[in-house]
């Protein structure tokens, strides 16, 4: 092996979409402040330690937009104006939005370090239901929502400058009963800890150790921009928005809007571009080329699909290193692809580790990359992650992991971190690419933005109010419509359709949601037209149909006795993994980790995995299995004194049991055995159901957490048909 290091790109990607208000000015939810003072300065001034580890840093034009508006133009959101009023004076529905909302944080790395702050949480209870807000928030006095605004607000300041300021060091030493006039100053240090992250980064930047890049302004999902039928490339089988939307020319607005934002903020106009999710098309590279930019980065599976090379193998490990480990080039524009197990390590697994081995595995796994490269050229191992949500996953914030990286990394010979222009000037500007697959980093394809229902009403109505604004523009062409036309843009951002469908969900879901119709109707207000009455209602739909994580492959026969007898009796099954449906934030701990659910021609199976065992859950809770369609049917199962299960249908007196089901067992796992003849199905029936999570006779978990799981009652040769 020669001396050549293996270079080392590390982007960190910076985004949080816009989340003002159109008409209010207000902003609806309180991340790029809280994100502000968490996870943007203490990122670069943990760098500038290790001067000889050099990174690239990504911005969405959106987010610095709002991070100025803080900063200069004293911009308010409604978590601000609920932390600024005193709490004696609080009305009550502003004291049960304290209460539901002031405990979105990590509870483990973020609430459970103060014990003051947990202690208000077990107080308030760690199972919320909505009904019981107005009753729990009586228990609150004065000094328990003082202590609440001061601590939400304290928590998502960065361990780093709660150590190093004084004031916030005292904050966390005192712990409770804290001032009004505490609470003031912790909001203008939140302020001044902001007003350092633009600065900050241009200095490192001039000093050369880093390298700033750019996504278009509102982080749109550039090829479906270009053209939403694109989408069928990678999925043939997509159903499509009922309105094609093409508008090529609103992808490189975009992309000069950002340009030029980031022009003016920093002085120059940077080479470098993380198109929004990794998602490129062949139209957007020529976009991207036209507007000067250098390079992107996208997903290695895109690489794959559009080289005909196999990177990894069935079990994800690299076969083909000297394939993935370099840039390319299409329409003079380099290309680098992201490792995708890497960078997934470091956002996603590596916060359940010891924060030293984790680091160690990393630099460990880079090292044997560069054993089995090819030595005859240099190459570039590209790591590309959303630089601000993962690291409330981790202990300290992730400033003991990064610590840990960054010296391995220095003493670390063999390999070398660069930016990526960097490398590009140095070494290699890329292999030319005779085609580029259209693919995000998400599966290289675009599903999470469209095809689910949800999905294709967001671009109909996009479609519907772009089309109208059009008209009007030509029909008016001496009106000023920059702000409809800045609506529209805003409406294009990813971040809408990120949390409609099946694939993510938040406690800030309807907010999105609103935020999204809101921008639309703010269209038609400056057009003077009145509101389509469809953009009044949501988007987000309770009655709809969950696809779920592992589809039915085939019959299953479970044992129905509580624990996993083999991994084999419920393989055939469909799996719906309910952590998945989380945001960045906990509003309330779930009691359970993963649904399963399966037939043999007779029977109906359900198992439901829990995240704590259930012999240490000390409320009595009751599950309740919800079948919405053919017929209004529910299974009651109770675990105490001891399990017991019962049918009941609904009629027009209400509800009436049926009969016990005795195949049901909770040990380690809960399993039950429905026989179809029970639940009046039969051959080809299409059932409609969902898990409910009783306490005290209120629902405080569901799963799906939205709409139903669909299951089509098998025919007795359907396992057969199963292998055509």
């Amino acid at each position: 092996m020669t001396d050549r290091p293996l270079y080392i790109s590390f982007l960190w990607h910076m985004h949080q979409p816009y989340y003002k208000d159109p008409f209010t000015g207000v902003y609806r939810l309180p991340w790029v402040r809280l994100h502000g003072t968490k996870d943007y300065l203490d990122m670069v001034e943990i760098l500038a330690e290790f001067p000889g580890i050099k990174q690239t840093f990504n911005f969405t034009p959106s987010l610095l937009d709002q991070l100025l508006d803080y900063t200069e133009n004293n911009a308010k959101d409604h978590f601000l104006e609920l932390t600024l009023k005193k709490a004696s004076e609080l009305n009550i529905q502003e004291r049960q939005l304290l209460i539901e909302n002031f405990f979105l944080a990590n509870w483990n790395n973020m609430i459970k370090p103060f014990p003051r702050y947990y202690e208000l949480l077990k107080k308030r209870g760690l199972h919320l239901v909505q009904s019981e807000l107005m009753k729990v928030a009586k228990y609150f006095n004065d000094s328990d929502f003082l202590d609440l605004q001061v601590l939400f607000n304290l928590c998502w300041i960065d361990p780093l400058f709660r150590e190093k300021d004084p004031f916030l060091s005292m904050l966390v030493d005192k712990g409770r009963d804290f001032t009004e006039e505490e609470k003031n100053l912790l909001i203008s240090k939140q302020l001044s800890i902001m007003k350092q992250i633009i600065p900050r980064y241009r200095e490192i930047a001039e000093k050369g150790q880093i390298e700033l890049s750019v996504s278009p302004y509102y982080h749109p999902i550039l090829p479906l921009l270009c053209d939403t039928n694109i989408a069928k490339v990678s999925m043939p089988d997509i159903k499509l928005p009922q309105k094609r939307f093409s508008y090529p020319e609103d992808a490189e607005t975009q992309i000069k809007m950002g340009l030029d934002y980031f022009e003016k903020i920093f002085g120059y106009r940077p080479v470098g571009m993380w198109p929004s999710e990794g998602s490129v098309s062949e139209d957007v590279l020529r976009i991207v080329s036209k507007e000067g930019i250098k390079w992107v980065g996208t997903d290695e599976d895109v690489l794959s699909v559009s080289s005909g090379e196999q990177i990894r193998d069935s079990s994800r490990d690299i076969i083909e290193p000297s394939v993935l480990y370099k840039p390319y080039i299409f329409e003079n524009v380099s290309i680098i692809f992201r490792d995708h197990i890497l960078s997934d390590l470091i956002g996603f697994e590596y916060s359940n580790w010891d924060a030293k081995k984790s680091a160690e595995d990393l630099i460990n796994r880079l090292l044997k990359i560069r054993e089995v490269i090819a030595e005859d050229m240099p190459h570039l191992v590209s790591l590309i992650l959303d630089g601000e949500n993962a690291w409330e996953y981790y202990k300290n914030d992730g400033n003991d992991f990064i610590r840990y990286l960054y010296e391995g990394l220095s003493r670390e010979k063999r390999l070398k971190t660069v930016t990526v222009t960097e490398y590009l000037t140095e070494f290699d500007k890329g292999k030319p690419l005779t085609r580029l697959h259209p693919g995000s980093w998400i599966n290289s394809n675009f599903s999470v933005w469209i095809g689910h229902e949800e999905d294709n009403t967001a671009w109909d109505y996009l479609k519907e109010t772009r089309e109208e604004l059009e008209l009007f523009q030509k029909m008016s062409p001496e009106k000023d419509l920059y702000e409809a036309w800045k609506a529209i843009y805003i409406a294009e951002g990813s971040d809408w359709n990120w949390w409609y469908g099946d694939e993510h969900t938040t406690e800030n879901q309807k907010d999105f949601d609103e935020l999204f119709r809101l921008n639309l109707m703010k269209v038609y207000k400056e057009t003077g037209k009145d509101v389509p009455r469809h953009l009044l209602i949501p988007v987000l739909r309770e009655d709809r149909s969950v696809s779920p994580t592992v589809t039915i492959r085939g019959f299953i026969e479970p044992e129905i006795d509580g624990v996993v007898t083999s991994y084999y009796e419920w393989y055939q099954g469909a799996y719906i993994d309910i952590k998945k449906f989380g945001g960045s934030m906990h509003k309330a701990e779930s009691i359970l980790s993963g649904l399963y659910y399966g037939f043999n021609k007779d029977e109906l199976f359900l198992r439901l995995d829990p995240l704590i065992p259930f012999g240490e859950i000390k409320n009595d809770i009751i599950f309740c299995i919800n079948l919405i369609k053919p017929s209004l049917l529910k299974v009651i199962i109770s675990i105490r004194p001891s399990v017991k299960a019962e049918l009941l249908i609904k009629d027009t007196s209400g509800w009436k049991k049926l009969k016990d089901i005795n195949d049901v067992a909770i040990k380690d796992i809960f399993e039950i055995a429905m026989p179809f003849r029970d639940l009046q199905v039969k051959e080809k029936d299409e059932i409609y159901l969902n898990v409910s999570i009783i306490k005290n006779g209120e629902e405080i978990e569901k799963c799906p957490c939205r709409g139903y799981v669909s299951i089509t009652v098998p025919t007795p040769d359907f396992e057969a048909m199963m292998w055509y």
